[in-house]
């Protein structure tokens, strides 16, 4: 698959995006390294991480996966010029610009580049205008401590206000938009949300496109739910249209030889403005099958038989 501008940026990338999420947590450091040199040498560019990963790990505070990253990068420094680093700020700080300058400066230690690629909003902040929160991440880009700005879990509206206001002020503009998105959880893009991004011109960048790992197969019943750590967090697809979506991604992928989870993520990459689609992966193998969505091209019967399956109405009949 051929790579794909971000926006208006100069970012072009291969559009599977490596998931950073799980380095440090359920991927150890030995195994993140080897998971990044594969993902590396199959062709991908873009890591994405964020300052919080993985706070949410009894005893961890935040930054071990850009840690973990900045480890990988140290250990052969010819891999910065093949690789584009995404992050984030915000998600639990807020995006006041002091906050935003520190949160900067700390990723950037911890990861040991001079300029991060894609420096994301990680979810909006009412209560910090928008005006200091972009004039913050316009003052990074002056700095030349990031090459371009992203917005993650914004609303159409404040979107569409957002890039507005950044238009009016001059301020750098951001060029992508990182949102929820899958063969489950259409909703979440398609509508309003999708409408701004186009008209403005952001590249999107959908996480959870394997819906927590329920789009690979894995789990199917209740007693599936135990495979895994994050098996509760897939318990809601098991209902509805969850398992009319698995049915029409088997037969696809017995038709085209391919695995389940590499037909939805190659799904996803054919749907109107995705410049990329986010996956992580805690082993090679995982890695091997999510990165195949990047040669699997699916024809158009296919595509319309996934989205009859995972349509609302056809949820809603099921």
């Amino acid at each position: 698959m051929a790579k794909r501008r971000i926006g208006s940026s100069e970012l072009v990338i291969a559009p599977l995006v490596l998931g950073g999420n799980v380095f440090g947590w359920t991927a150890d450091q030995a195994t993140s390294f080897r998971i990044l040199d594969e993902f590396v040498d199959r062709g991908g560019t873009m890591i994405d991480t964020a300052d919080v990963y993985s706070y949410w790990v009894e005893g961890h505070q935040g930054g071990e996966s850009e840690s973990v990253i900045g480890r990988w990068l140290m250990r052969d420094p010819g891999k910065r010029t093949k690789v584009q680093i995404a992050t984030k700020a915000g998600f639990n700080e807020g995006l006041a610009p002091q906050v935003v300058k520190r949160a900067c400066d700390a990723s950037l230690q911890r990861l040991g580049i001079d300029s991060i690629d894609l420096y994301y909003q990680h979810k909006d902040d009412p209560s910090v205008p928008l005006a200091d929160s972009l004039g913050a991440f316009d003052a990074l880009k002056r700095a030349g401590k990031i090459r371009a700005v992203g917005f993650s879990q914004f609303s159409a509206e404040r979107l569409d206000e957002a890039m507005n206001l950044a238009a009016s002020e001059g301020l750098q503009r951001p060029c992508a938009l990182q949102t929820w998105y899958n063969l489950v959880e259409r909703e979440k893009l398609e509508g309003p949300l999708r409408d701004v991004a186009l008209r403005h011109g952001l590249g999107i960048l959908p996480f959870y496109g394997l819906a927590n790992g329920f789009l690979t197969g894995k789990y199917r019943t209740r007693d599936d739910l135990a495979k895994s750590i994050r098996g509760n967090r897939v318990e809601q697809y098991l209902e509805g249209r969850g398992m009319r979506v698995l049915h029409a991604l088997d037969a696809i992928a017995a038709e085209t030889g391919s695995a389940v989870g590499t037909v939805a993520l190659a799904w996803v990459l054919a749907q109107p403005g995705i410049v990329g689609a986010l996956a992580s992966a805690t082993s090679v193998e995982q890695l091997s099958e999510n990165m195949a969505a990047l040669t699997l091209e699916l024809r158009r019967a296919h595509i319309d038989r996934l989205n009859d399956a995972s349509a609302a109405s056809a949820a809603a009949d099921a």
